[in-house]
């Protein structure tokens, strides 16, 4: 039973209109109507009620009639209740409209009661609607971990966020905590989160049937960034518990695999820790053996991220996998090149390369690819150790991040994500706060891949 849409067999009639078609609908209004409908331009988003009876009880506009995602003002600005949409322009697939609808209706209540519902829709008959339930439970999953302050969100809340969804797919669970991290080979992960009160762990889950492809999913999952002993300004602090973004965004996609029941076998990986300052906090000049056995010298307390993700990504890759992916919310170089809106992704694949950039247009998660430059590869190299953890040249930041973590990869085909995990304001179907970047789109070229 879905839960995001309406199971009403009718609701009131919405009618979707685009620019080009404005004149002709509100020709065929009734002259009260039409008053009422002057202003309408048919813009993205465009609203007007027509409480005066008739066949529709308000017009929408679709504006070019070409993004899915002008339905996601839909929820918040129609009255609550049941609707059902008419004229969905050709080029827009009813699935993903759908999942913009639900996702506009968005609110993080833990905390705070709503003043209202959203308007619910009922799923056009095109509309596939377990895959758009499995989508909008898996971005309201990432957006609800992100949202979550680090007071209950810290390790621990992550491993039993974790915890649940492995049991929601009957997933195998592993989690190696404190010392045992020491014990097991992860050295990095423990020095990263050692000074905080809740001890650093890795997440693991493995789920589906071992003679799939493999995928290996890891995800940053940096509860509370503090920065360290390198300890960050209280403006760039603000905003930190979103630093797990990568671990909650690589959760939602492991959702939708075991949602939709692809056939992959899918190993996720969240190093779950929180960079705290205390007695035992790594410090700037300290040399940290890793699993894969290269030594890093740590340059920055507070580029602490690509630390624990390089031991989880060098225990993904100790298997043969068809694909690593990692999703991290590692670098505001990454920001500066791109903005909010847009994922970075940094592989050395092409052929994969563009698949994720078409797949991420064809599902409006628009993706850009980085490049991996060699030329700056020496810039991460350390002097009494394999590797500093920060490159001395001050340009290039999310280049020489993803550098450094392909060092711990090999030859695997490996792609990496550099997010924000956050919407820094609204827009339709995208509310201010935790985020899902790239994930749909990485969804959608696995489900391209390994069922179409």
């Amino acid at each position: 039973m879905s839960t995001h849409f309406s199971q009403s067999a009718n609701g009131r009639v919405l009618k979707l209109v685009t620019i080009d078609q404005r004149d002709e609908a509100v020709a065929a209004l009734s002259p009260e109507n039409q008053v009422l409908a002057a202003n309408f331009k048919a813009g993205a988003g465009q609203v007007v009620l027509l409480p005066g009876g008739g066949d529709c009880a308000a017009l929408y506009g679709m504006g070019a009639g070409k993004d899915a995602f002008a339905m996601g003002s839909a929820a918040m600005s129609l009255p609550e209740g049941d609707w059902e949409i008419h004229d969905l322009p050709d080029s827009v697939d009813p699935t993903l409209a759908s999942v913009a609808w639900a996702l506009g209706g968005y609110k993080f209540s833990r905390f705070k009661s709503t003043d209202r519902e959203p308007a619910r829709l009922i799923l056009p008959a095109a509309a596939d609607d377990a895959e758009a339930q499995a989508i909008v439970d898996a971005v309201f999953l990432t957006r609800d971990l992100i949202n979550s302050p680090a007071d209950i969100m810290g390790p621990a809340g992550l491993e039993a966020e974790f915890r649940k969804l492995a049991e929601t797919h009957a997933a195998k669970v592993k989690v190696t905590t404190g010392q045992a991290l020491l014990d097991d080979n992860y050295p990095m992960i423990h020095a990263v989160g050692r000074a905080a009160h809740e001890e650093p762990r890795l997440l693991e889950l493995e789920w589906g049937n071992p003679d799939h492809p493999r995928i290996a999913v890891v995800g940053k999952g940096v509860t509370f960034d503090s920065g360290g002993l390198d300890i960050k300004a209280a403006q760039y602090m603000r905003l930190m518990k979103k630093d797990m973004g990568g671990g909650a965004n690589a959760m939602g996609l492991a959702s939708m695999i075991m949602a939709a029941k692809l056939p992959v076998y899918l190993h996720l990986l969240v190093p779950a820790v929180e960079n705290a300052i205390s007695a035992g906090a790594m410090r700037p000049g300290d040399i940290l053996p890793s699993r894969k056995g290269l030594t890093v010298e740590v340059d920055n307390t507070d580029a602490e991220g690509r630390l624990v993700l390089a031991d989880a990504l060098a225990r993904a890759t100790e298997e043969d996998c068809e694909m690593v992916l990692d999703f991290a919310t590692l670098t505001g170089a990454a920001r500066v090149a791109l903005g909010a809106e847009l994922a970075p992704f940094y592989t050395d694949n092409d052929a994969l390369a563009a698949q994720f950039t078409t797949s991420g247009t064809e599902v409006s998660d628009p993706l850009w690819r980085m490049p991996l430059w060699d030329g700056y590869d020496k810039e991460i190299d350390g002097g009494i150790s394999d590797l500093v953890n920060a490159a001395a040249i001050p340009m290039a930041g999310s280049i020489t991040a993803a550098l450094f973590l392909r060092r711990f990869v090999g030859d695997a085909n490996w792609t990496h994500f550099d997010i924000f995990g956050w919407n820094p304001k609204d827009r339709p179907g995208r509310q201010k706060g935790g985020e899902m970047l790239a994930v749909r789109a990485v969804y959608q070229t696995l489900k391209n891949r390994f069922v179409h």
